[in-house]
């Protein structure tokens, strides 16, 4: 896909991730929407995926370790047609396979169920040591944010797969500076994140706008070069992102819109 096509469809991810959150009432659209193009980049372009055969041996994997931005994640699943986009209005209701956070068993084109940040790394990894053992050549990609990563068991995850040189692991750690009570770097800074990374073994990729395409299409492009280590993509992203009153506002991690502002998000969209 060019830009342009690449574009349209991180605005169709948008409006899913307002329209799922809105008919929720509950929900996290901002940092969903900072994700968007990443997911879009990925589900899109990336990854080796086929929505009629989801559960194909071959098929790369991906995780999402900050699970609480379903719905980017369900948005980017059902336009690329693994589940009908309608059903994104039934996020979080009783009895909808769509619930606040991942579930493999329901949902498909799922991995890997996940929500309890700080988890869904080690499970990627153990996702990539299995592709290694069996002579695999499936990637494996896990997407973690950048307060998730205040969380101790994404390091020992880190140290792990640096360690045992898991390079069909690509992680992405969407950047956008924000979690529920504040700025990264007052609540708990994880900065340097790109030296991190490094001192656990990984090539380390910096994106300085994670929401540009040709930034995030060189940087794939870079990463599948690598051998014999581990990737991480640092991703500087803008919280929010697309919907002008919900960017890098701190208050739209966890509320969903009411009607006024979802018409507003979505014109603004369209």
């Amino acid at each position: 896909m060019n830009n342009e096509e690449l574009k349209a469809k991180a605005r169709e991810v948008r409006k899913g991730i307002l329209t799922g959150t809105f008919h929720a009432k509950s929900g996290h659209p901002g940092g969903s929407l900072s994700a968007a193009d990443i997911y879009t980049w990925l589900f899109f372009e990336e990854m080796k995926i086929d929505p009629k055969n989801p559960k194909d041996p071959d098929r790369d994997r991906f995780v999402l370790s900050k699970g609480h931005t379903a719905p980017g994640y369900y948005s980017v699943l059902a336009n690329r047609g693994f589940f009908p986009v309608e059903d994104l209005k039934t996020l979080r209701h009783t009895g909808s396979y769509l619930q606040g956070h991942p579930d493999m068993k329901h949902i498909p084109g799922v991995d890997m169920s996940s929500g309890s940040l700080g988890q869904g790394l080690s499970a990627a990894v153990g996702m990539a040591l299995a592709g290694k053992m069996d002579n695999k050549s499936y990637r494996v990609f896990a997407l973690l944010g950048d307060g998730e990563i205040q969380e101790g068991q994404i390091w020992e995850a880190a140290m792990f797969a640096g360690f045992r040189k898991l390079d069909n692991l690509c992680v992405i750690v969407d950047n956008n500076n924000l979690q529920i009570d504040g700025p990264i770097d007052e609540v708990c800074s994880p900065y340097p994140i790109d030296e991190k990374f490094k001192a656990f073994n990984f090539e380390v990729i910096n994106v300085a706008d994670g929401n540009d395409f040709d930034q995030l299409r060189d940087a794939f492009e870079k990463a599948r070069t690598v051998k014999g280590k581990p990737v991480a993509i640092i991703a500087k992203t803008v919280k929010g992102k697309g919907v002008s009153f919900m960017e890098n506002q701190v208050g739209w991690h966890g509320k969903a819109p009411n009607e006024e502002e979802y018409n507003t998000a979505m014109a603004e969209l369209d």
